[in-house]
């Protein structure tokens, strides 16, 4: 060996093995806030994701990005922990994937929190006999206790409250009905975890009136009259229910304009729906 590929040996040697290689750089797509998105698709040893991190986060640094994403699904678990130890905290989780991320900037944090609110609905269905749809429910705060209620849910991800209300109904009730405006809605905090509740008291229009219940989550289910639901102790008790009861009576008996669902365009092409009191909005 001449003297010269021995000196290269041991320098070598001197400079630690993940120097030696180059690095791979993670690849990222940009934000909209001047941030980058990491999505984890292939597997990674805990120590070639460290290293690539590190110095991934340097060149993002040295461009000026203000924050990190990085998706990882589910079966990517061993890289939580070097990715937390690079400054990386939880943002959320899903079913099949952990949302972590990093503000590397050093400007002022503008990183949105998680979602905070939970969306439920409370549907108050009504037929031609003046009687109310009404269930008994097997489990939670209202099990063995006796009170009628209206059929309640919460609203998936990615679905619209009047579809929701409409959903609820047919698989606590097996009743058909069609979505007519929100009554009123409630807000409320810690009702889920950490989470705040919104709670939506809908209307809507049976076209069915054979009950078929779900048995899994529902003791029992059928028509009452209006005046018999509102008359219950559980109901007269407590604001809130009483209130919502008045709202309904009223709706039924005087003049309460509600919100009803009007589909609109956003500027990316996508359907949502603006609620509003388009009787009045008519008027004008």
């Amino acid at each position: 060996m001449s003297t010269s590929t021995s000196a290269l040996a041991i320098e070598k040697q001197m400079i630690p093995q993940n120097e030696v290689q180059q690095v791979e750089l993670l690849t990222e797509v940009e934000d909209l806030h001047g941030g980058v998105i990491v999505n984890m698709e292939k597997p990674m040893g805990s120590e070639a994701f460290a290293s690539s991190l590190r110095a991934s986060k340097s060149r993002w640094k040295q461009q000026g990005k203000r924050a990190v994403w990085i998706k990882l699904p589910i079966e990517y678990v061993n890289l939580v922990e070097p990715a937390v130890k690079e400054g990386f905290r939880y943002h959320h989780a899903e079913p099949d994937y952990l949302m972590l991320v990093n503000w590397i900037s050093n400007s002022t944090n503008t990183l949105p929190g998680n979602a905070s609110h939970r969306v439920g609905i409370g549907a108050f269905v009504m037929n031609d006999k003046r009687e109310v749809l009404v269930v008994q429910e097997k489990n939670g705060k209202f099990k063995g206790n006796g009170v009628w209620k209206f059929p309640t849910g919460v609203v998936n991800e990615g679905e619209d409250i009047s579809m929701a209300a409409v959903r609820e109904v047919k698989e606590e009730t097996g009743i058909d009905t069609e979505f007519v405006e929100i009554l009123a809605f409630r807000q409320s905090h810690k009702s889920f975890f950490t989470k705040s509740d919104l709670f939506f008291v809908c209307i809507l229009r049976p076209n069915s009136f054979d009950i078929q219940k779900q048995d899994m989550e529902i003791k029992a289910a059928q028509w009452i009259s209006l005046d018999e639901y509102a008359a219950q102790p559980f109901i007269q008790k407590h604001d809130a229910f009483g209130i919502v009861a008045k709202v309904c009576i009223t709706k039924l008996e005087k003049d309460y304009a509600g919100f009803s669902p009007i589909p609109t365009t956003t500027t990316s092409g996508k359907t949502n729906y603006l609620y509003l009191n388009s009787r009045d909005l008519n008027k004008l």
